[in-house]
Order: structure tokens, then sequence, then C-alpha cells
């Protein structure tokens, strides 16, 4: 099972410096990806009474695509993820090009992960449909490997007509792995007909393991091989180093293929604080 890190994004703040020293630690330290969220833009709640959301304009966010860049030129062997690129509030070709050029950057290290998304503000505000998100998504795999695997593509769908064009370099991945977020019944069987891998998000009513199995039948019925499908939780970093370690032998014996842990909410107010944190949790786990 391969350890990962959730770069804190919500206090991040604007300092490079910082944010390089957190990178090369989490690369020293021995963990084997970073993963990055993604939100455009942060809304105001004091102007909207009754909403909810987990993020606001308060919080920091780094681009993805272009902190990548940045993190592919500090680091040698660390895998860097999208966990997850709101995929339908974005261009597919664009997305496309960007991913081929951190993939050539890094030397093949990227995993793309991509979702719907859930702010509808976003959407809005980049003159994107919210409603049909989740159709659009299937049609935006598709053209994003049809991009990344042929100089010339031709392509008509519902939503993207491409006519003899293509990306110049394609990426060294061919194609570049395309995980999927979610916990909506229609994204398990979205995972499970299109992904290479799912981000659980939320924790099931009926618990993992029925969760697990249920993505694996679809996996099956898709005609597909479960064990080829990648399984990443996260872990917030609460309680002790023995709650650490045995959380994660909960995970591998579910067959979660990797784990991130996540030090975003604890208060930490500067990426000090986040290193010691992960040099820690890896400590726990990685015996």
């Amino acid at each position: 099972m391969k350890l990962g890190v959730i770069f804190p994004q919500t206090t991040s703040g604007a300092d490079a410096r910082a944010m390089r020293d957190y990178v090369q630690a989490a690369e020293e330290i021995g963990y084997d990806h970073l993963l990055m969220y993604d939100h455009v833009l942060g809304a105001d709640p004091d102007t909207r009474p009754g909403w909810r959301a987990n993020y606001s304009h308060h919080d920091a966010f780094q681009e993805p695509f272009v902190f990548l860049g940045f993190v592919a030129a500090l680091t040698k062997r660390l895998e860097l993820g999208t966990g997850v690129i709101v995929l339908p509030q974005r261009q597919t070709a664009l997305v496309a090009k960007q991913a081929a050029q951190i993939d050539v950057l890094s030397g093949g290290r990227l995993r793309l992960g991509v979702g719907v998304g859930w702010n509808e503000i976003e959407f809005q505000a980049l003159n994107l449909d919210y409603h049909d998100r989740g159709a659009r998504i299937e049609e935006q795999v598709q053209v994003l490997r049809e991009l990344w695997t042929k100089p010339l593509v031709s392509f008509a769908g519902r939503w993207h007509r491409i006519e003899g064009a293509g990306i110049n370099p394609l990426p060294v991945q061919q194609p570049i792995p395309i995980w999927m977020g979610g916990w909506d019944e229609r994204v398990l069987r979205r995972v499970a007909r299109l992904a290479d891998g799912w981000f659980p998000l939320r924790h099931p009513p009926d618990g993992w393991k029925a969760e697990i199995d249920r993505l694996r039948g679809y996996v099956r019925e898709a005609g597909r091989d479960p064990d080829r499908i990648g399984i990443e939780p996260r872990f917030t970093l609460r309680g002790t180093p023995d709650d650490w370690h045995d959380a994660a032998e909960t995970w591998r014996v579910l067959g979660a293929t990797h784990l991130a842990v996540n030090t975003m909410g604890l208060g930490f107010t500067g990426m000090g604080e986040h290193i010691e944190a992960i040099r820690r949790w890896h400590a726990a786990v990685a015996g």
C-alpha cells in the first residue's frame, strides 16, 4: 500500500519557500505521492444565508496544474496527483494539454484524479453548466485518453468536436491514469466502467467493506478486473500513533492500494507543523 500526503491547501498561504520545504520534506521522509485539491473560486458564505460548503473565500487554494509543475521541478520520484480536479468546469483539451505537460516535466509521474464537483457557484462563474456535469465527465474522460495516446484525433460527441488535431508533446504515460472521487451510486458505476482508481470520500452507512465489495461487483459487471482498480482512502491525523497504525492496517486488509494523510483542520498555522505531523504519521504507519 503506497503512502501519500494531501497538500495542506487551506493553510498553504502564499509563501513559495514554505511550500517548497513541505514538498521536499514529503519526498525525503519517504512518501510515495502527493495529492492536490481543486477549487478555482471561493464564495462568501455571509452573502448566502443557509448556504453550506466545506470551503469559502477565506481558504487558500493553489492552482493544481501550475503547482504540480512547480513540484515536478522540486522532486525526483514523488508521484504527483490531483484528488480531484473538477473536470466538468474545465475545457477538456486544455486539461489534456496541461496534464501532458506535467507528465513530461515529471518524467511520467502524474496521476489525474477527477470529479464532478459540488459547488454550483464555481460553475456559474466559469460559464459552464452545473446540471449536465455527470454525463459530460464521461465524454471528457474519453477525449482525454484519445488526446494523450494519438498524435491526431478526430472526435465528434455531444460536447466535443475535434477535427484532425492533437497535442504535442504527448505525455510519457500512454495514457495518464485517471482516478475518480465520490460516493454516489452513479460515481461507483462510473468508476467501474471508466476509471483506473477510486478515491472514497465519505464513510458509507453500511461500512467500507460493503462499499468496496459493491464497487468490485460493478467492475466485474463492466467486464473489467477488480484487482486493476486502485483504491485510495484518506486519513485525517487524529488520535494516537497506535490508532494511525491500526487504521492503516484496516485499509490494507480491505484492499486499499494507496492511503493519504490529511493534516488540514487540525489548527496548524505553518508548514513546519504540517511537516512534523506527516513525519510522525509515516513513522507510525510505514513499518
